[in-house]
Parts: C-alpha cells; structure tokens; sequence
C-alpha cells in the first residue's frame, strides 16, 4: 500500500530525513516512534505529499507521490490524515466538519454527505454532539471528529501525526480506542505515537526513528523484548519507566 524508498529531505543544509526506506502492507499498522526532532513527523507527513522531499521514492497504491505530474489533492484524498491539533473549522458546525469534503472533493450531494456523517459520528460514539460546533467541544472528542472526518472520504489508509499529544492525559483512551478498532478492523495505519500500550496491543511493526533516520524496523515483538540499537533502549527505558 506505501512504499518508501531511499527518502531524504533537506531544510536547507540541514537534512531532516536521511534515506529512509520502509513499506506498510495493506492492512499493517506500523507504529513509529523516536526522540523529538528525529524526523517522525515530517516522514508520514511526506507520504501524502505535505512535506516535499528532495530525493527517493515514495509510492501509495500505485501513485508515485512525489512524480511532478501526479494530482496531490486527489491523493491526498484517498489518504486519511489526522493531526496533532484537530484541524476542524471552529465556525461549522460537527456535521459541516464531516461533510465539507466529501461535497467539494468528492462530489457527494450534501444530504449524502451529512447521512454519511452522521453514521460516522455514531461509530466514534459521538452523534449526540452533531449539532454543536468544536468550540463546544473537549479535545478528546474533536480528535474523535477529526477521525470521523478522515473516515468520511473513504481513505485507502490513514496517517496519524501524535494523534494524541495535544490532549489531557484523561482524554487520550477514548481517541486510542477508536483507533484500535479501525486497526482491527483492518484499515492500514501508520501512527506517529508516544503511546507505547497502543503500539504493543496493535501495531504489527515498530520504525524506529533517531536524526532523520529509520535505525529499526521490526515486529512489536522484537522492538519491545529485544530493540537492537543502544538509542532505541535509552528511549524505550525512558519512555516505558514513566
């Protein structure tokens, strides 16, 4: 479903990313994880072509995403995106939210848009909040929108970017339980994540990330009884003794 090949990506003279080769099968979710500053997000963030890179390949169902010729926002589309900070329109209502895209985008007629919105909003537990708007909203649950809205454009596979870093510790088991269903549901996932417990209950791999480049990428299994690298130790030591 995502072939990353050879990627690197440069700010200047500083490189962000440094040949990072990776795959996700359809129906894997892989997990990545790393230090801050190690290149995490600005990777999943070039496999629907938000972040530009300079050299390599990445290539997602087919598309070569960084081909000059090929349309990004059809792409991006098909490519579910969740943030760090929910991204909803604070004027529009939760409905609005859900429908906006699949109107523009996808061409749906707005009552189909809104029907399908609704269903989606029911399947994060949420449809009572249809009405409101994000302001109204805690941040557990706009995340929760901002998964439904992905959802709503019938994405091949989903990209989460820390998810949950922006939300109060109470809030974080709601978000990650609606992303563990539609892990076993198998929808194709990639997670930038912190979250250790999610990534032992569901991903299949664990990519490793240190100064822009992939230092390990191995079954959970693996990375949590055995990492390889001196680096993903310190970190798994740090990071599991909190």
């Amino acid at each position: 479903m995502i072939q990353i090949a050879n990627v690197s990506k440069h700010y200047g003279s500083f490189q962000v990313l440094k040949e990072c080769t990776t795959s996700v099968a359809k129906g894997e979710v892989i997990v990545v994880c790393g230090p801050s500053g190690s290149g995490k997000s600005t990777l999943i963030k070039c496999v629907n072509g938000l972040e530009p890179f300079q050299s390599g390949e990445i290539i997602v169902d087919g598309t070569s995403v960084g081909d000059p010729k090929t349309n990004l926002s059809k792409l991006r589309a098909r490519v579910g995106m969740v943030f760090q900070n929910f991204e909803l329109f604070p004027h529009m209502s939760i409905t609005q939210n859900l429908a906006i895209a699949q109107v523009k985008v996808l061409g749906r007629s707005q009552d189909e848009a809104m029907d399908k919105g609704l269903k989606l909003l029911d399947r994060v537990g949420l449809k009572a909040h249809a009405a409101k708007y994000p302001g109204q909203l805690s941040g557990g649950q706009q995340q929760r929108v901002a998964i439904a809205r992905a959802l709503a454009m019938d994405p091949i596979c989903m990209l989460f970017d820390e998810p949950t870093s922006a939300l109060d510790p109470e809030m974080v088991n709601e978000v990650l339980d609606v992303m563990t269903e539609l892990a076993h549901e198998g929808m194709t996932m990639m997670c930038v994540t912190h979250e250790m417990g999610f990534a032992k209950r569901v991903a299949d791999r664990v990519i490793f990330m240190d100064q822009g480049a992939i230092v390990e990428d191995d079954s959970k299994e693996t990375f949590f009884a055995n990492p390889r690298s001196q680096r993903a130790q310190h970190f798994l030591a740090k990071i599991l003794h909190h």
